[in-house]
């Protein structure tokens, strides 16, 4: 055995690792000894491995997941771009989640007004997009959206409107549509039908601001639904009243309703 190697508990102390780690990262194949007693099993390491295990200690403490690590080590530093990018994402969800706190240390709990309308069945242009969870609605919401104005006549303002399941798991389908003039051909486009969205009564609250704090406006109008007992059929519908393109966030419009069955209504 090379009389330069270290015993795994010398090497933890310089790597800054501990064994459980080390034993860890040996069983990943990130890091394996380069000595292993075969009758005692001990672990032994070369110092010039030091600077390896060092790497693997700075990209665990900086978030970096072990298959980027292996990656990193083997060569691919680009990979990291991947980690950067999925950081800011979380940063940016973070932020959006405090801007909702401080809304509601400033306004309290959502209290938006609710009241009873009455809508037509409309003809539509309709799509549909899959999320993957509750944090994947905002892209899938956007990616239909974005599909329907691209085959929009050219009328404007667009009649925008996004369904939303109540029951929000990991698997989600959002439809989004495109309200239509009677007689109104749809554009031969993939992924978009023709279809009609139903009508009926509505509870409804208008929601003014960012779209990521719409919940705070769904909260108080599923609150208001169940102080008076309408049972809730679902979907949730967002419609969109602003121009996200024109309009600051803080002044965006969007109405918020929730089919009720008048007929089971106490």
């Amino acid at each position: 055995m090379d009389a330069d190697l270290m015993p795994i508990g010398q090497f933890a102390r310089l790597s800054r690792l501990s064994i459980k780690q080390l034993r860890h990262y040996a069983e990943l194949g990130l890091l394996t000894p380069a000595h292993v007693d075969p009758d005692t099993g001990y672990r032994y390491y070369h110092p010039a491995q030091a600077r390896h295990a060092l790497t693997i200690g700075l990209l665990r403490s900086l978030d970096v997941p072990l298959a980027t690590v292996a990656d990193v080590l083997a060569g691919a530093t680009a990979a990291l771009d991947h980690v950067r990018h999925d950081l800011e994402a979380e940063l940016d969800r973070r932020r959006r989640t405090l801007a909702s706190l401080e809304r509601l240390i400033t306004d309290g709990l959502p209290g938006a007004p609710v009241h009873l309308t009455t809508e037509p069945t409309r003809t539509v242009l309709l799509t549909r997009e899959h999320a993957t969870g509750p944090a994947d609605i905002p892209r899938a919401t956007s990616t239909a959206i974005a599909r329907l104005l691209a085959a929009a006549p050219g009328r404007r303002p667009p009649e925008l409107t996004a369904l939303f399941p109540l029951d929000l798991d990991d698997h989600i389908d959002i439809t989004a549509t495109l309200a239509l003039t009677p007689g109104q051909p749809p554009p031969p486009t993939p992924g978009l039908q023709r279809a009609l969205l139903p009508g009926g009564t509505f509870a409804t609250a208008t929601h003014t601001g960012p779209y990521d704090q719409i919940s705070l406006t769904a909260h108080a109008l599923l609150a208001w639904c169940a102080e008076r007992g309408h049972p809730l059929s679902g979907p949730i519908r967002e419609v969109y009243v602003s121009d996200p393109a024109t309009t600051p966030p803080d002044r965006l419009l969007t109405h918020l309703m929730i089919p009720i069955d008048t007929e089971d209504s106490p």
